[in-house]
């Protein structure tokens, strides 16, 4: 992922395909989350697919760039767990409070702001925002398996080498890496489908397919294949309502996380690709971040949490995405599953979990760039890479990397290397933080 490769339309559709298969648990799971604060569950997946689609195709358009644009995951349980049932707020005003904060993430863009933030993160800590990405995306791709399990003893653990499901995770992962060596076209999608096939005897001839129920599916499972769309959630967001000053650390951290995971993303996933511009900022960067924004306010209109870019569009990246036809490709591809929606059951993530493990490997690389013997350019890239995955969140990780950078550089009589803006953002992510 490191070099910019020569790409075709057939390739960027391909990319797009791959993305999308690496990304549309969030159809599922988005929905499943935000029920847990009273809303209609069909009105959630309605409005997650006309999230994703309108934000994924703008991003195509407008922005020319090979990343989707959906429903925030870690947002929407900040939605659900502590802006309704924490914060006390309807979902209705929750949904006012995510269109306030696209509002200021709009306003943010449209002065520059966001691309200011970007230019003043050291070259270091952007490294180790692709590698901790990178490290995230390969747990999320190795829980969604159910090959990393809870452990009460060690917080986490492997499952049983034993069971059926980590068996066919294994070998889906060893058939698709050995697929993406042979430099085989479209390897990661040919993964994907051997995977699902392998998938199919569990719970059939084979194992216990109700052992391994959990977030998307996890064995291949026909629950029908249509569903009438829900627009009950449209426009029911309490704009007005959700200004009330108590509630304003809500759209802060609504601010802060989705400005923090979108800058994460765009950056790590330019510098993983090579998608950026002459001047080393990722490419078409105002473009995507107005992109970013429009999608929050979207989301809010028609009844969803929070849009933002994915890291998941690495998969695509990966499979040679170089434009907004990869984009573009993925976002029309959520628009059927507003009817169809029964039909995600078919891949399974133990199948699409391996794209995910295997882009993440790509996306350390960016590691060799840093000085690692440089102590005040290590500790901070160390601490980014490694809170992102062991937090469960990109804002988290990036805070910690932002704050020890400054603190350690005027600790160390380094002021000169700290940029006011960053002094600023470090202060926020210490306000952030103890939210």
């Amino acid at each position: 992922m490191g070099s910019i490769k020569p790409t075709n339309t057939k390739t960027e559709i391909l990319a797009g395909l791959s993305t999308f298969l690496a990304c549309f648990y969030i159809i599922i799971v988005n929905p499943a989350i935000l029920a847990d604060a009273g809303m209609p569950f069909s009105g959630v997946v309605t409005a997650t697919v006309l999230v994703s689609a309108f934000g994924s195709i703008m991003m195509g358009i407008y922005a020319k760039n090979p990343i989707v644009v959906a429903p925030g995951m870690g947002i929407n349980a900040f939605f659900a767990y502590t802006a309704v049932k924490g914060y006390g707020l309807s979902y209705e005003e929750a949904l006012g409070a995510v269109f306030w904060s696209g509002v200021i993430f709009l306003l943010l863009s449209i002065f520059k702001t966001r691309e200011k933030i970007i230019a003043a993160i050291p070259v270091s800590l952007r490294h180790a925002v692709s590698a901790g990405i990178g490290l995230f995306i390969c747990f999320i791709g190795f829980q969604n398996a159910h090959f990393i399990v809870d452990n009460p003893a060690s917080l986490v653990g492997m499952a049983s080498f034993k069971d059926p499901v980590s068996l066919t995770f294994l070998l889906g992962l060893m058939v698709t890496a050995a697929l993406i060596i042979r430099k085989v076209s479209g390897a990661i999608i040919l993964g994907i489908l051997v995977t699902t096939l392998l998938a199919w005897p569990i719970g059939r001839w084979w194992g216990d397919a109700s052992a391994f129920n959990f977030g998307t599916a996890t064995v291949v499972n026909y629950s029908g294949f249509f569903a009438t769309p829900d627009f009950s959630l449209l426009l029911k967001a309490d704009i007005l309502g959700s200004l009330r000053y108590g509630f304003l650390p809500v759209i802060f951290v609504f601010t802060f996380t989705i400005l923090f995971d979108g800058i994460s993303t765009f950056v790590g996933l330019a510098e993983a690709s090579g998608l950026k511009d002459p001047d080393g900022i990722p490419r078409n960067m105002r473009q995507s971040l107005l992109t970013d924004a429009f999608a929050t306010l979207f989301a809010g209109l028609v009844g969803s949490s929070s849009g933002t870019a994915y890291i998941e569009s690495a998969v695509g990246i990966e499979e040679g995405g170089r434009t907004g036809k990869t984009a573009i490709t993925a976002g029309l591809l959520f628009l059927p599953f507003m009817f169809f929606s029964p039909l995600l059951s078919i891949v399974p993530a133990v199948a699409s979990s391996i794209a995910l493990v295997l882009v993440g490997s790509f996306m350390v690389i960016p590691l060799t760039k840093i000085e690692w013997k440089i102590p005040q350019e290590a500790i901070p890239a160390f601490l980014t890479m490694v809170l992102i995955p062991f937090t469960y969140s990109l804002s988290t990780g990036i805070s910690f990397g932002f704050i020890s950078w400054t603190v350690l550089n005027l600790l160390t009589g380094g002021q000169r290397e700290v940029n006011p803006i960053l002094a600023v953002i470090s202060v926020l992510a210490l306000f952030f933080l103890w939210q």
